[in-house]
């Protein structure tokens, strides 16, 4: 609720993003809630144009038995249902949950209040396209569309300070190169206020009390480099204000001057810079690669003096500390032993950090002022989810606040602080509601010591010898939480325990186990997803004839490594933009990403000194080991996994003879967007599980 950088510095991005290769879905949040660090995301989700380019079943399930299915082109995009001799899968026709209701569009999400107090604004279908909707607030009339979005649609926005404008991003494609555009609250008019081609606007700083600009990046000079604009929302001026150095990202103060810069180093390392009156930079305090991804500034106090930053710094778990920009002095605001500070609330007038939360089995929430906890207790007692607060008006007296299920649709309220009232606005998906099951957060020692976590989905019945499917996250600096995730439930509704891993190199748990995925790519990190597996086969809940891994971006690579490197374990896999070759990966990255080559470099591994380690660890080059059934799925404008990640496996994939199927969709970048997108691959998807792991499946025409 203070100007603040969205804390993205890798990518540039105004939105809930994670590493470069992830897929998790994203959560509209206020803007002032700080969001961890990211490289960068787009979530799962798609239209027209599926390129089947190869499908290969064959009626064993395995590659010593080839049979061709028929290509399948744009206008025949039909499931071609094969039955096989080793599995039969069961339609669930009357019984299972439509794919349409866990991965159509939402009834209504992402509420947020405006800043004067007057309007709440939120996400819905508007002629089947997610567009924002506005109502008055505190009264029951009919809601408007205030977008008109007839494409990819209106994901995720924030209001304008200002209160007469709504802000949001979109790209082209799901090319990433966004473009920010202002809707009229008055007229209804919509503006392209960044209209430059191949260029990437991202939202870097606002503040309530600042009611007639914005500061954004722009990568109009130097594709490698955003530089800071002054955006003025009413007439769409822009005026640049600082040329970027080199820096990774940016914090403005309350006056939105920016005055603090993140400097990547060439360790890995990271730098905090702080600018003075007269434009120069000196720095006050500096990391090393273990400490980089966590360390992240928010923004300043008041009178600017001091700089509210998360870090590990000499400690494990990322904490809350404020730093004197003059003297360089710490001093401790918040800290967990061992789980990270996760997103951090501030109060718009004063800029002091009232609220944490720290993401465990479940979110822990913790005020840091009394007035704070009065409101966090009254709130608990309304309902049992996982809260998040998600806007907040200028005077700080409203706050739209959600409450998020692994079990359920999310709650969302508005909640009067003065007189501790909430008025419940809606749930996202009420159709799911008590048609979930229960998630179950569970733990495991991998084979070298080290305590993982993660969490069970299981069927509804028996809890014994099930077929499995390991979900495996994208990141892979990211991490599964306890929440409504519609793969986890799509797969237990249809027979299947769903085994999500925070293998190493996942976040929230402290930096030792970040560091500990450093270069384990397909070893370490894979052996973690092996032993999750050990563990349910053990306990009796896995059936070890019928497992299977699926996962997009690092979870696309994962279920690309079981194939390759144990396809003992596995009885098929589905890789949806999941890089093959992790040196041709890392020598195609956006051009935005550039400033962070080196902590990618000490994540994954470095091509120009570790060509081995990499070739060693890429599934395109064991392909000859793969004799599962693959599912390939890439979007074609993918800036992060290029197509030729996905074109090159598949191209070794029929070479060899194993059976494969290709989905490739023309219209859709790092993960599937559009609802007819999502919906046709997960009909595919069920299909190709159901015929190799026995599973229950939607006819597609249902």
């Amino acid at each position: 609720m203070s100007a603040r950088a969205v804390a993205d510095f890798a990518s540039q991005a105004s939105d809930a993003n994670d590493d470069p290769l992830t897929r998790a879905t994203t959560r509209h949040r206020h803007p002032s809630t700080e969001r961890r660090a990211r490289y960068g995301q787009r979530g799962l989700s798609p239209r027209h144009a599926i390129r089947v380019v190869a499908l290969f079943l064959s009626a064993a399930g395995r590659a010593d038995l080839p049979r061709r299915r028929p290509k399948i082109s744009n206008q025949d995009r039909r499931f071609r249902s094969v039955t096989s001799t080793a599995q039969h899968p069961r339609t669930g026709t009357g019984s299972v949950i439509p794919r349409a209701d866990l991965f159509g569009n939402p009834e209504r999400t992402t509420p947020s209040i405006s800043p004067d107090g007057r309007w709440l604004a939120w996400v819905a279908p508007h002629e089947g396209v997610l567009n924002v909707w506005v109502r008055p607030v505190g009264t029951d009339d009919d809601a408007w569309p205030v977008t008109a979005d007839r494409d990819r649609g209106v994901r995720e926005y924030m209001w304008a300070p200002d209160s007469d404008h709504l802000l949001y991003l979109r790209d082209q494609g799901g090319d990433e190169n966004s473009h920010l555009y202002a809707v009229s609250m008055r007229s209804g008019e919509v503006r392209d206020l960044t209209p430059f081609d191949g260029v990437k606007a991202v939202l870097l700083a606002h503040d309530l009390q600042i009611t007639d600009r914005v500061l954004v990046g722009l990568n109009n000079t130097t594709p490698q480099l955003h530089d800071v604009y002054e955006l003025h929302v009413a007439t769409g001026d822009l005026v640049k204000v600082l040329d970027n150095p080199g820096y990774l990202g940016f914090v403005a103060d309350s006056q939105l001057n920016v005055r603090a810069g993140v400097l990547p180093n060439q360790d890995g390392g990271r730098t905090i810079m702080v600018r003075e009156v007269d434009g120069e930079w000196r720095p006050v305090l500096t990391v090393d690669p273990i400490d980089a991804p966590s360390t992240v500034p928010l923004g300043f106090d008041g009178d600017g003096r001091r700089l509210l930053v998360k870090t590990s710094a000499d400690v494990n778990a990322t904490r809350l500390v404020w730093i004197d920009v003059d003297s360089g002095e710490r001093e401790v605001v918040v800290e967990d032993p061992t789980y990270d500070v996760d997103s951090v609330l501030t109060d718009a007038a004063t800029k002091l950090p009232v609220m944490v939360s720290f993401q465990r089995d479940r979110l822990h929430t913790q005020a840091l002022v009394p007035e704070i906890k009065r409101d966090l207790d009254t709130l608990a007692a309304l309902d049992d989810g996982d809260l998040h607060i998600d806007s907040a008006d200028r005077a700080n007296t409203t706050w739209v606040v959600s409450f998020v299920h692994a079990d359920g649709p999310t709650a969302s309220y508005v909640y009067d602080r003065t007189t501790s009232q909430a008025r419940f606005l809606f749930h996202d998906r009420p159709c799911l509601a008590d048609r979930l099951k229960d998630v179950k957060p569970f733990s495991f020692t991998a084979r070298d010591g080290l305590e993982i976590n993660g969490y069970l989905t299981f069927p509804a019945g028996t809890a014994e010898k099930l077929p499995t499917v390991l979900l495996v996250h994208g990141g892979p600096r990211w991490r599964d939480t306890w929440q409504l995730n519609p793969e986890a439930q799509w797969l237990a509704d249809r027979g299947y325990l769903c085994i999500q891993v925070n293998f190493r190199g996942s976040t929230g748990y402290g930096k030792a186990f970040t560091a500990a995925g450093n270069r384990e790519w397909g070893a370490k990190m894979h052996h973690d997803l092996l032993d999750a597996i050990t563990f349910a086969v053990n306990a009796g809940y896995t059936d070890p004839d019928r497992i299977g891994i699926y996962g997009g971006s690092y979870g696309g690579y994962a279920a690309l490594a079981g194939a390759a490197f144990t396809p003992e374990v596995f009885r098929c896999a589905i890789s949806l933009c999941g890089p093959s070759n992790l040196e041709t990966l890392l020598r195609s990255i956006p051009p935005y990403w550039t400033p962070m080559i080196a902590e990618m470099y000490t994540a994954v591994g470095n091509p120009d000194t570790e060509p081995g380690l990499l070739r060693e660890r890429s599934p395109l080059l064991h392909a000859g080991n793969i004799t599962i059934p693959m599912m390939i799925v890439q979007g074609a404008n993918d800036p992060r996994v290029p197509q030729s990640e996905s074109d090159q496996i598949v191209a070794a994939l029929q070479d060899n003879g194993v059976p494969h199927e290709y989905l490739l969709f023309d219209d859709e970048g790092h993960g599937l967007v559009k609802p007819e997108n999502r919906l046709k691959f997960y009909a595919w998807a069920e299909q190709f599980l159901a015929e190799h792991l026995g599973g229950q499946y939607e006819p597609e025409s249902a």
